[in-house]
This record gives structure tokens, C-alpha cells and sequence, in this order.
């Protein structure tokens, strides 16, 4: 039977070993994120990954964890308690990490407060990251209904205080097992929490105090976001269970994958290619840019891989405000094909600098033929003695 090493933790959740505790739990976040089984439904492989990050999570921001696997690896980690992700269940996972999801994550809602926050998506390219967008966006929410302003009751009609709870909405019950007693608070099961009763239940809502409403917003996206971050936006949530506290709404972000760039932090890196001849003698090139095309000076003996700084033509910090760099790598490309002309002046050029490079070729056919041929000769001098 063969057992597959575990992964690095650091790899996994994709943070350096010194990372601090709030940048592993926004990597957790992430990778729960992406790998999350009710997104992948066509992926074998996501509900593993997904364990193996939560795993990975619990180890990274625990301290004495975190040290005793730095120290020893995964072999220090037996005997301290780490869960067994592999048999778990993902609900489970994520009432464990209730401070991170707040309840949930993918059912769009979570609790807070009392009111339940929203939660969506929204996908940016890296040219609107660099500069911040305002985007109109569109949900639905539970609100008040319209026509009973959220008493459930229909307009004119009376109501009356609820008598199993006196009109406060909880009751408490006796709980007890052998010698042991409690009293437990739980929501009145008569007027389901309202403290009053309906005589007469709004026809629109049919007494639920409640309608689902569309709402529009513009949201403001600030410059430099990173992807999987998100912006809130206070009191756009739903209502808690009494009508009194409204939740929030949290708009996390997407990056597009860009043609020419690689974001690392607020630096791009845009890989370019040029011919041997610029490299060596020098040239001018033009390279793209989120604003546009730049011209960058090539020096004349440039290698292969060379990087150029470009200051200020990266991503704005969210935190600083600092601006980051553009990069760019140059790529030597050889050519494949030459013309009779290109290949002379190259093996002139050779001479000059005494490299060993093969002679103008023959035919492949005709050096298979000459090498068989001595061979042939060969063989027949061999049975002559």
C-alpha cells in the first residue's frame, strides 16, 4: 500500500513560513473559497483540497502548533490534537471556523448581530484594479413587506398580545436529566418570536411580515484591491428575526487572468521577447503597460532573463498607497529558420569568435547513405580475412 506524503502546510494555503496570523487566515479563506465542493461539483478532487486547507488553517493559527510543526513537521503534530478532516463533514468544518465564515459562506447569508449578511462575487480586470471602479450591482433581499410594513398583520385589523409568552416572544422550559436541572430560553412557538398574534393575516405577505425585494446599488471598488477581498457595505443585509437590526453586504472580489501580467503584491511582471540581436547590441522595444505602451531601452550584451524596473507603473497599496513597479523580463527567442544570407553572416561571426558550430549541413539522406557505405566497406574487408 502505498500513502501519499502530506504537503507542506505554508504550500498549501500558498503564504511564506513567516507569515503572520491575519495573512493565513485571508490564504484559508481563499483556498475554502476555490476549493469549496459545492463549487466544484465536477471535480473529484476539490472536497480534499478543501480538508487539506482546513487542516492546514488549524495548525498555521494555532502558536503552539504552528511551533511544534515548524520545528518537527508533521511528525511533531501527533498527539496534539489536530482533527481528522479526512472524515468530517464540510458543515462541520465550517462551524469550526465560525469566526471566519460567520455561519456560512456559500448560502449567500450569515449571521450578525442579529441581522444576516450577504454575501457575492464580483469579477474585475486588472486594468480596473489599478484604477478603482465604481460597478452597479444587483440582489435580492428579504425586507419589509410593502403593505403591512412588516407587522404580518393586515392592514386595520387589531392584534392581541401572545398569552404563552406574554407578549415578549421567548419562553423558558424546565430541562432535566437524573439529578440535573436547567432552564433553557428558546423563541415562543405560538407567535414564533412577534409576541403578538394575528387576527388577521396580511394578504400579500400572508403574515410573514416579509417580501422579497430587488435592489440596485453602486459600489465603489477601491485601487489596488487584491483578489478574494471584499468590500462591505453597511446596513444592505437582511433583517434580523425581530425587525430590528439589518445585516450587511460583503462584495468579494474576482481578478481576471491577465494577457501579459503576473501580479505579485502591488509589482506586474510582463515577460517580453526579444531577438539575440537586440540582446546583444542594444535596442528600443515597446511593452505594454496598464495605461499603455511604454518604450524600454534593451543595453547592448542583455541575458537571457534580465529583469527592468519599471517605478510606479504597478498597483496602488491599499494599506500605503504606495505604487508598485512593472517588470519586465526579457526572453531570448532563437530563431528557427534562417535565410542563406542570415547564415552566413552568422558563421562569419562564429569564425571571429572561434566557436565550434557544426558545418553547412548535406543532405540527411546522403550522410545516411555515406555512413552505411564505409560501413558496407568495412564489413567486406572484415570476411576477406
Amino acid at each position: 500500500m502505498v500513502v501519499a506524503a502530506q504537503r507542506d502546510y505554508y504550500e498549501v494555503l500558498g503564504v511564506s513560513r513567516d507569515a503572520g496570523p491575519d495573512e493565513i487566515k485571508k490564504a484559508y479563506r481563499q483556498a475554502a473559497l476555490k476549493y469549496h465542493p459545492d463549487r466544484n461539483k465536477t471535480d473529484p478532487d476539490a472536497e480534499a483540497k478543501f480538508k487539506e486547507a482546513a487542516q492546514a488553517y488549524e495548525v498555521l493559527s494555532d502558536p503552539q502548533k504552528r511551533q511544534r510543526y515548524d520545528r518537527f513537521g508533521h511528525e511533531g503534530l501527533r498527539g496534539v490534537g489536530v482533527h481528522d478532516y479526512d472524515h468530517m463533514r464540510v458543515d462541520d468544518i465550517f462551524s469550526m471556523f465560525n469566526d471566519i465564515f460567520g455561519g456560512g459562506i456559500f448560502g449567500d447569508e450569515r449571521r450578525r448581530g442579529g441581522g444576516v449578511d450577504l454575501q457575492m462575487e464580483m469579477s474585475l480586470t486588472l486594468e480596473e484594479v489599478a484604477r478603482g471602479v465604481e460597478r452597479t450591482i444587483e440582489f435580492d433581499r428579504q425586507d419589509f413587506c410593502e403593505a403591512c410594513s412588516g407587522s404580518g398583520s393586515e392592514p386595520g385589523s387589531p392584534k392581541r398580545n401572545c398569552a404563552t409568552c406574554g407578549g415578549y416572544g421567548q419562553v423558558e422550559q424546565s430541562t432535566g436529566l437524573g439529578m440535573l436541572f436547567g432552564r433553557v430560553v428558546t423563541t415562543c412557538p405560538a407567535c414564533r418570536g412577534k409576541g403578538v398574534l394575528i387576527a388577521s393575516p396580511c394578504r400579500k405577505c400572508r403574515g410573514n411580515g416579509r417580501q422579497r425585494k430587488h435592489r440596485v446599488l453602486v459600489v465603489r471598488i477601491p485601487a489596488g484591491i487584491g483578489d478574494g477581498q471584499g468590500v462591505r457595505v453597511a446596513g444592505e443585509g437582511e433583517l434580523s428575526d425581530n425587525g430590528g437590526v439589518r445585516g450587511d453586504l460583503h462584495v468579494y472580489v474576482r481578478i481576471e487572468p491577465h494577457p501579459f501580467f503576473e501580479r505579485h503584491g502591488n509589482d506586474l511582471l510582463c515577460r517580453v521577447p526579444i531577438s539575440f540581436t537586440q540582446a546583444a547590441l542594444g535596442a528600443r522595444i515597446e511593452v505594454p503597460s496598464l495605461t499603455g505602451k511604454l518604450e524600454v531601452t534593451i543595453p547592448s550584451g542583455t541575458q537571457h532573463g534580465q529583469m527592468f524596473r519599471l517605478a510606479g507603473r504597478g498597483l496602488r497599496s491599499l494599506r500605503s498607497q504606495r505604487v508598485g513597479d512593472e517588470i519586465v523580463q526579457v526572453w531570448i527567442e532563437v530563431p528557427k529558420k534562417l535565410n542563406k544570407r542570415q547564415e552566413q553572416l552568422l558563421r562569419e561571426y562564429a569564425a571571429t569568435e572561434d566557436a565550434s558550430v557544426l558545418p553547412e549541413s548535406k543532405g540527411f539522406f546522403e550522410k545516411v547513405a555515406e555512413l552505411f557505405s564505409g560501413s558496407s566497406r568495412g564489413d567486406s574487408g572484415n570476411k576477406g580475412e
